[in-house]
């Protein structure tokens, strides 16, 4: 159940930074539903024309700190769901770091109101992958630049097009028996696609809300029950072996086999899967009365578009 925006919110102007990836497409298609005025951002706007003929368009590149005054000009709100890890498997951080600081910048000195980021789950106090810890450098390198940041925390999203989940679907749905590293034993607590759309709508117009929300499904569980609850979704009988030792550049490999993900995004995301992502402070994400639906429901949502055919962005 999706919180409704403040009865205050009427047409806003609205960017979205990472337009063309899985999160934003979809988003930016809520946000011109419900009539406001949508710009979008990308390297490459052009590849955003078809689908989004009412919306603006502008070329940003966040390493090109030129290209940033006229995509924020008039801005209310920007919502911020870039990253690099398909540029390449070294150096994504180094990256991130630096497109979230001109960013940052670039929003103070527009006088946009608002930044919405969606972020990984993870204790910052434990030893975060790459991946995760740069997902949450990014967020604090936003906030220091003087506009209220609201820094959605998110694990594994389960939705048709989702790198995470295209990988637990492929795996499955090409290895009857899997040798598995220990990584398939750790917990996390997988979201909704159609929840986190919910989550970042609802944050339109709360900027007093500014700060770290922790989001997740009802449901925590290892990377193994989610495999196999996957596995039983789709009538199919699955072994894991586990063994004792399979290193994250292995894992990726093995992926890069059976799966389309490309090992520049699998490696620092199989990377994470050492770290549990569970929701550790609910309370920021209560206050938005949104229910998040169970993982089997999420899985047989994705499963349904999947089999229609209705992907409608992915994530490269």
């Amino acid at each position: 159940m999706a919180s409704p925006e403040p009865e205050h919110v009427t047409t806003m102007r609205i960017l979205v930074v990472g337009a063309s990836g899985y999160v934003g497409g979809r988003l930016a298609a809520r946000l011109l539903e419900r009539n406001h005025a949508v710009r979008l951002a990308s390297r490459d706007p052009r590849v955003l024309g078809d689908r989004f003929p009412e919306a603006e368009l502008v070329r940003v590149d966040l390493l090109d700190r030129a290209t940033l005054p006229a995509a924020l000009e008039g801005i209310d709100v920007a919502y911020y769901l870039a990253h690099s890890m398909a540029g390449g498997e070294t150096g994504f951080e180094a990256r991130d770091r630096q497109a979230a600081r001109a960013f940052g910048r670039a929003a103070s000195a527009s006088g946009v109101g608002h930044i919405v980021y969606l972020g990984g789950l993870g204790d910052p106090s434990s030893d975060l992958s790459p991946h995760l810890a740069s997902r949450q450098q990014v967020g604090a390198e936003l906030a220091s630049h003087g506009v209220p940041v609201t820094e959605f925390r998110a694990a594994v999203i389960i939705g048709s097009g989702s790198a995470s989940f295209e990988l637990l679907r492929s795996l499955v749905e090409h290895l009857p028996v899997m040798v598995t590293p220990r990584w398939v034993r750790t917990m996390c607590q997988p979201i909704a696609i159609r929840d986190v759309l919910d989550y970042l709508v609802a944050a339109l117009g709360r900027p007093e809300r500014a700060g770290i929300v922790e989001i997740g499904g009802p449901d925590v569980l290892s990377y193994a029950d989610m495999m196999h609850t996957y596995a039983r979704l789709r009538g199919m009988r699955r072994l894991m072996i586990p063994v004792p030792v399979l290193t994250p550049r292995l894992s990726s490999s093995w992926c890069g086999l059976v799966t389309p993900v490309p090992s520049s995004i699998a490696q620092p995301l199989i990377e994470g899967l050492r770290n549990e992502v569970v929701v550790r402070d609910p309370a920021p994400a209560a206050a938005y009365g949104i229910t998040p639906m169970p993982f089997v429901q999420a899985v047989r949502r994705a499963i349904e578009r999947l089999d229609g055919r209705e992907v409608e962005t992915t994530w490269f």
